[in-house]
Formats: structure tokens, C-alpha cells, sequence
């Protein structure tokens, strides 16, 4: 067997570090070409939801989507607990129908999305929590899954005016806030 000249294992040496250059020059073309893809919004930064009781008989319900997404007027459903507060039929925006790649034809919503929810038997001065689901899409082609969200809301007492507004998913604290 022969022994390689010292310059030869250099040469070789040399190849195999600039094999391993292009390679990681290659990872590097694919993470930046990976990450100028979408970026894609957490579901309740995308359909933030809030809600406030007017009185102790109507909830206003409200979804602020983001640009570029959408939300599915048929996926929206609300309960309230107690269920002897009896939530009555919501009353829903038409939205503007679109051909869905997903669902096929259907009603949407962007932008701010308001809904008045009538509760039978709600209590002055008592509260209710509010459950809804929904579901929505991005413009870029990916579709969230269904979600479920849960609020307590507080509602006023006989005379007085609407209650604060309540964010599902309200901002998170840090140390300098």
C-alpha cells in the first residue's frame, strides 16, 4: 500500500472542507428559503376575540381578524354556562361568500366581526361564561384548526351601562410591563 504525500492529504483535506462548505452553504439557502415562507399568526393572534355584555340580556361578541385571514361564518357557535341563561340564536353578519378550497362555497368574515348573542334568562349583576368555537384560514393557504374559547363575562346590574370588554387571550405581562 501506498503513502500519501503529505500535499496529497492536504489536497484532500482541502476538498473535504469545501464539500462541507457547500453543504452548509446549501442549509443555509434552505432555512432562508424555509423561513421567507409564510409566517403564520397563533389562532388567537389571528382571530383575536373579546366580549362584553350590553345587559343582562345581550352579549356583544366581537372577532378582530388579521389581515389575510378569514374566519368561517358556519363554524362560529356560542353556548353560555349556566346553561339556564339560555343562550338564544346569535345574531350573525351575512359575511361575503367566497369558493373555498377546503369547504367549498361559504360564508366569511375579515376585518372586525360583531355579534349580538341574546341570553333568555341572564342575571343582573351575575355573570356568565361564554364558550365559542371557531374556525378560520389564512390567505396562504393553511387552514387553523377548530378552537374553543371560554370568557367569564360580568353582567350589570339593572341600569347600568354595558360591562368592559373582555379579551380571550389578553397580552401577556413581561417584566418591564
Amino acid at each position: 500500500m501506498r503513502k500519501r504525500a503529505p500535499d496529497d492529504r492536504r489536497a484532500t483535506l482541502a476538498h473535504r472542507i469545501a464539500g462541507i462548505g457547500m453543504l452548509l452553504a446549501a442549509l443555509d439557502l434552505a432555512a432562508a428559503a424555509w423561513a421567507a415562507g409564510p409566517k403564520l399568526l397563533p389562532a388567537d393572534q389571528a382571530f383575536r376575540l373579546s366580549a362584553r355584555a350590553l345587559d343582562a340580556k345581550t352579549l356583544e361578541i366581537r372577532f378582530d381578524v388579521a389581515d389575510g385571514y378569514y374566519l368561517y361564518r358556519d363554524k362560529l357557535k356560542f353556548g353560555v354556562e349556566p346553561a339556564a341563561a339560555g343562550a338564544g340564536t346569535p345574531a350573525l353578519p351575512p359575511g361575503k361568500v367566497i369558493e373555498d378550497e377546503f369547504f367549498g362555497r361559504v360564508a366569511t368574515y375579515r376585518g372586525p366581526v360583531v355579534v349580538r348573542l341574546p341570553l333568555a334568562a341572564g342575571q343582573p349583576g351575575g355573570s356568565v361564561s361564554l364558550v365559542v368555537d371557531s374556525q378560520g384560514c389564512a390567505d396562504a393557504g393553511v387552514c387553523y384548526p377548530p378552537q374553543q374559547q371560554r370568557l367569564t363575562l360580568p353582567l350589570p346590574p339593572v341600569g347600568a351601562g354595558p360591562s368592559a370588554p373582555v379579551d380571550a387571550s389578553p397580552p401577556k405581562k413581561t417584566y418591564f410591563n
